[in-house]
């Protein structure tokens, strides 16, 4: 298990087409206070070529989630590269030696699921579920207190999770994860920051 407390920063899919996403991440995460830092990416265009497939073809729930997992890695190994000093992790309990180099931690979301399928309180095998849900389950399995969610909108302050789900800022799931955890959330409209 990682050391306590880490921050769990989910990186938007949407964002992936910002042109200097990789050095305008790199301030953002150096103004950051914590240096145990565990980024997610999200899906965007890539998980959206497996929403199409499922649509064109009907695989079910069940293979567009692990399908959808398989780009999030592709996802985390893009986010990487993007990054100096950033590594993918498949678990969490290899972010700390990752924190011992001064490093970045990019989770590998497929290996974290798999890992993770079995548990009480694992994400459901649907597109309810995405890599917002997956952000926050980390987070709860991780023991983080603070949750960042990197968008391309800007989501009320004053708005409640159940809320933003039902608007399509967030998940469907996202709410309910967050349900019993305690956790700080906050979402920042990554394209407005500079």
């Amino acid at each position: 298990m990682s050391p306590p407390h880490p921050v769990i920063v989910k990186v938007g899919g949407s964002l992936f087409d910002l042109p200097d996403l990789g050095p305008r991440l790199r301030r953002w995460l150096d103004a950051l206070p914590s240096r145990e830092v565990i980024l997610i990416p999200g899906g965007g265009a890539t998980v959206e070529v497996i929403r199409d497939l499922d649509r064109c073809h009907g695989l079910g729930d069940e293979t567009s989630h692990w399908l959808a997992l398989r780009m999030l890695s592709v996802q985390a190994h893009c986010l990487a590269a993007l990054l100096p000093n950033a590594v993918v992790v498949e678990c969490l309990a290899a972010c700390s030696a990752v924190w011992r180099q001064d490093q970045v931690a990019v989770l590998d979301a497929h290996a974290f699921a798999r890992a993770d399928d079995t548990s009480a309180g694992a994400l459901p095998h649907s597109w309810a579920a995405t890599s917002d849900s997956l952000a926050a389950r980390v987070a709860l399995v991780a023991g983080a207190q603070r949750l960042i969610l990197l968008k391309s909108v800007t989501i009320p302050r004053d708005m409640g999770w159940t809320e933003a789900g039902r608007r399509g800022f967030v998940d469907d799931c996202f709410a309910e994860v967050l349900a019993h955890a305690g956790l700080q959330v906050e979402a920042i409209n990554f394209r407005q920051n500079s």
